[in-house]
């Protein structure tokens, strides 16, 4: 148990992004099943678990959908627990859904979506911020407390991550898609005094994937 210079225990919930996603097709996949990791996101996964190998990790939390699953399993392997599934740390609704784009300025070509955007900063083409940071953060809150003074590992998705991360830091939820902090495989840290944020720390095991294939919208 780690604790602070007090008699306070730390404890630290890592949220980490899933690893790349197999998608030729490049769609937005969203909460579609079937979707898994490719061979690069494998790789990813066994990275993020060997960075994260001598963490005092108590539980290994993953979204309920496969890529998530998928980049738990070798976190979980190596600290010899089961991966535990949380429905709260799915991706975000989406209508683009299924469909080879996002929110964003190829919407140009496709008058009959414009609708979706008039309020980009609920926002109005999918699951408003506000909820993403509710259930998230509940998630958060219930496994600290549950492990207090113990390192949990929660795997979700990028919007629900990076929205987690500006709400944790009082910063406004609305922001620009291709400006979050949240590379393939990274891990956002909250490390808490009881349940006193103390710090968010960031780390990209796997080096910088923001302008790679599946680091964006997913």
């Amino acid at each position: 148990m780690t604790r602070t210079g007090g008699d306070t225990p730390l404890t630290t919930i890592h949220l980490v992004r899933h690893g790349e996603v197999f998608n030729p097709q490049k769609i937005l996949y969203g909460r579609l099943p079937g979707f898994v990791l490719s061979e690069a996101g494998a790789r990813q996964a066994k990275v993020t678990a060997e960075f994260l190998a001598d963490h005092d990790i108590a539980a290994v939390v993953a979204s309920p959908l496969e890529r998530a699953r998928q980049t738990a399993e070798p976190i979980a392997q190596s600290r010899g627990v089961t991966v535990e599934v949380d429905p709260r740390l799915i991706e975000s609704r989406n209508v683009f859904e299924g469909k080879p784009f996002e929110a964003g300025p190829a919407l140009v070509r496709y008058p009959r979506m414009w609708k979706l955007l008039i309020n980009p900063f609920e926002p109005s083409w999918g699951e408003p911020y506000a909820e993403i940071a509710g259930r998230m953060l509940a998630a958060v809150a219930e496994w600290r407390d549950t492990y207090c003074g113990r390192e949990v590992v929660l795997v979700s998705h990028q919007l629900p991550v990076w929205t987690t991360r500006r709400a944790l830091e009082g910063n406004r939820l609305w922001h620009r898609p291709d400006r979050r902090q949240c590379a393939l495989a990274s891990v956002t840290s909250a490390v808490y005094a009881g349940d006193r944020l103390l710090r968010v720390d960031y780390a990209e095991p796997n080096g910088p994937t923001v302008h790679r294939a599946g680091s964006v919208g997913a």
